[in-house]
């Protein structure tokens, strides 16, 4: 079925208001009319199953039929620190990821990003960020939509460790410990309590610097491989989120 993000403002009593992009989207695209069904939710504390009442003048007035519980989201939240990669790759992550169950995304400027960072197209970039999360959010009947940060530097990130109850940092190493070696004992630990916050970082193209390792492990990362195969960047995200669910129960697994 349909599914929308609105605002908390949107739900108004019994009734819902949907405007702008979506209500073209619902007239236009899906060609609904009076008495269609489809499910909105304001990405926070409500959803509902909301049936058609009237489409006029780019509102789509519904009405409320049935409150939904949230139960679509991952217990354990997880947070993807992407360093920017090159072209449209940062897109690719957002969407896949959002499909995949993460809570958030920071993107980050390390020593080895080769992007040119440039502050004042930097609006329009995390505008277009933010709608490819919440498309992909609906696509994949998440509950929320998951928030996309401003880049920031390595500094920043490193300084906010201590916010997150776990915190992985993807760089292959001879003889290393591999992320289930890692996410597993502290699943089993935690119990994959609901609410607890991962960071998983994962790097640019050229990877992380031995220095930028050192001063992760010194921060409170753990540094875990992905196998035997060498991932790209825009990969390495989908593949360790994939395991701590699968891990965490949230795909069939602990």
């Amino acid at each position: 079925m349909q599914r929308y993000f609105v605002s908390q403002e949107q739900f108004k009593g019994d009734t819902v208001e949907i405007t702008g992009e979506d209500a073209r989207h619902i007239a236009k695209v899906m060609r609904s009319k009076e008495g269609d069904t489809f499910i909105v939710s304001d990405g926070r504390e409500r959803e509902a199953l909301v049936e058609i009442r009237s489409i006029d003048q780019g509102v789509v007035t519904t009405a409320v039929v049935e409150m939904l519980a949230m139960t679509q989201e991952p217990r354990v939240k997880v947070t993807i620190a992407q360093s920017l990669p090159k072209g449209d790759k940062m897109e690719t992550v957002i969407q896949k990821c959002t499909e995949i169950g993460a809570a958030a995304f920071v993107p980050f400027l390390s020593e080895r990003t080769i992007v040119q960072y440039d502050a004042k197209k930097e609006e329009k970039r995390i505008v277009r960020w933010s709608k490819i999360a919440k498309e992909a959010a609906e696509q994949s009947h998440r509950n929320r939509v998951p928030e996309v940060g401003y880049p920031i530097h390595w500094k920043n990130l490193l300084a906010s460790f201590s916010a997150y109850d776990a915190v992985y940092f993807c760089y292959e190493k001879e003889h290393g410990l591999q992320l289930r070696d890692a996410v597993k004992p502290w699943i089993e630990k935690t119990g994959a309590a609901a609410g607890l916050q991962v960071l998983l970082i994962v790097g640019p193209e050229g990877g992380f610097s031995v220095e930028e390792c050192r001063a992760a492990e010194e921060a409170g990362a753990v540094s875990i491989g992905l196998g035997r195969r060498i991932l790209r960047c825009e990969t390495a995200g989908m593949v360790a989120l994939a395991c701590i669910l699968y891990e965490s129960g949230e795909m069939g697994g602990a």
